[in-house]
């Protein structure tokens, strides 16, 4: 897979380097330039060609908006991803057809699933059938090495110093923390729903508004509803909608 070229845009010189920080993790990712205003953002996109714009929205002179609507008139024109600490104008930022909306101070989970929107968008990435996925998760329960098909698992859930796995006969108890769970079932088709919950998307049923921005899920042979967090809902929808 290709690098993906990214330039930052913020007023705000702490901003960008926190962001260039976080995306140094990524190695589908390279900050190719950055930016102070939107004026300085266009101009930069001209000479750079970067994939993605990350973008701040309230900046002196040209606001993130507006420069997002100039960017968008380019030849070739960049993905744009806004990241902004004014939850407000997230409504707005869709009509220029943004990736992602992310709200500072940033959150790396969800900094995540935007790349990973990003590296499906341009690469044009299909994800493999889980069918076809071969390997199975082990756990260790008492002494005993048990494995477990990612495709039977529901969902995990973090419940104190322990990971509950529920899976379609059954539940387990590991002491694995969620991060590594997500990192050894990453091939398949799980997605983290709140910072204490990963969900198999294979078993994603119903999605319905809760309070505060945050959903429900129902999922196939789970009575309980679960909580999907206000910052995981956009990009869930977008891993489930073709």
């Amino acid at each position: 897979m290709s690098v993906m070229n990214i330039l930052i845009v913020d007023d705000e010189r702490y901003s960008r380097q926190e962001l260039v920080h976080l995306l140094n993790e990524f190695q589908s990712v390279t900050v190719c330039g950055e930016a102070d205003s939107g004026e300085e953002a266009v101009l930069k996109a001209l000479q750079l060609h970067p994939d993605v714009v990350f973008l701040d929205v309230e900046m002196p002179g040209m606001n993130g908006m507006e420069a997002a609507r100039t960017l968008l008139e380019l030849k070739k024109p960049p993905h744009i991803v806004f990241a902004t600490a004014y939850p407000e104008f997230a409504a707005e930022a869709f009509r220029y057809e943004a990736v992602d909306y992310l709200l500072k101070p940033y959150d790396e989970d969800q900094l995540k699933q935007t790349v990973k929107r990003l590296e499906k968008r341009i690469h044009g990435a299909l994800k493999e059938e889980p069918s076809t996925r071969k390997g199975k998760l082990s756990v260790d329960i008492e002494g005993e090495i048990h494995y477990l098909d990612p495709n039977d698992i529901l969902f995990i859930y973090r419940d104190d110093k322990v990971s509950r796995i529920i899976v379609k006969n059954g539940e387990y108890e590991v002491k694995m923390a969620l991060k590594e769970l997500e990192n050894r079932l990453s091939s398949f088709s799980f997605f983290r729903i709140h910072k204490g919950y990963l969900v198999n998307l294979q078993y994603v049923m119903r999605l319905t508004p809760w309070f505060n921005g945050a959903y429900q899920l129902e999922l196939e042979g789970v009575t309980e509803k679960l909580s999907v967090s206000r910052n995981y809902v956009k990009a869930l929808r977008a891993e489930l909608e073709l």
